[in-house]
């Protein structure tokens, strides 16, 4: 069984999104909330599905514009059996930097609340890895899971976080040809410290690179893990598998 641990599936992103589905009914789908406005859609693809389950959070680019019930709405569904985390949250320098206090405010808050609700944390750092580190050390009980989406940081940093109990979200950037870095990582730790995820609609993993990505891509992924680890495709499967298992506990 696939676990594709971090994608998009809203009707913005696919029209045909009933059949995004149906490609990975035998596997396990968790989607993650991209704006503050996907937050029923989300809790209702995990109700309708048996196969999906769902993160909910406030990403950081609106981290000017968010409202508090945006936060009490988050607030509202963490008690629901199927959502098994809170993202993607954290931080992104890339586009501007000017507002990095709310940006830190406004992860602070959701950390929090994952602590409060023992519930996993799914960050997103763009351009700010280490006031990412900072902030999960510092206010991160050691008892919350957290996974890293879409790592990008060097093996130095990777190292750092993997020390704090962090899992990492590798996709299909791994499959590009002149991706260096994170085969690095993969290469160099051990597969136990990864989830597989495909941030499907982006990212589309090589040999479909150019076309929108779709979670089912995930295997393409997992084959890449399977060939720098130089492993079994079955047992990169299986070890993947159980480490999102129990990342988000996931009752299966």
């Amino acid at each position: 069984m696939l676990i594709d641990t971090h994608c998009h599936i809203s009707d913005e992103d696919y029209e045909n999104k009933e059949e995004i589905i149906k490609n990975m009914e035998n596997n396990i789908m968790i989607v993650s909330t991209a704006s503050p406005k996907d937050i029923e859609e989300v809790v209702n693809l995990c109700e309708t599905h048996k196969n999906i389950y769902g993160t909910l959070g406030i990403h950081p680019e609106f981290a000017d514009t968010y409202k508090d019930e945006d936060l009490q709405k988050v607030e509202k569904y963490l008690t629901h059996p199927k959502i098994v985390g809170i993202g993607e949250i954290g931080l992104d320098y890339h586009y501007t930097k000017e507002n990095k206090e709310k940006q830190k405010e406004l992860f602070i808050k959701q950390i929090n609340l994952a602590n409060k609700y023992q519930k996993t944390i799914v960050i997103h750092s763009r351009d700010a890895i280490e006031d990412t580190y900072n902030i999960i050390e510092k206010y991160k009980n050691k008892n919350i899971k957290c996974n890293m989406h879409c790592f990008s940081g060097s093996l130095e940093m990777a190292e750092r976080f993997v020390k704090l109990g962090v899992k990492l979200g590798i996709g299909g950037v791994l499959t590009f040809k002149n991706e260096k870095k994170l085969k690095e990582i993969v290469h160099a730790l051990d597969i136990h410290n990864f989830v597989l995820e495909t941030d499907s609609p982006y990212l589309t993993p090589e040999p479909l690179r150019g076309q929108k990505n779709e979670p089912r891509n995930v295997k393409y992924v997992a084959a890449k893990i399977s060939q720098l680890k130089g492993i079994s495709y079955a047992k990169t499967l299986e070890i993947t598998t159980q480490t999102a298992i129990r990342q988000f506990d996931l009752k299966l």
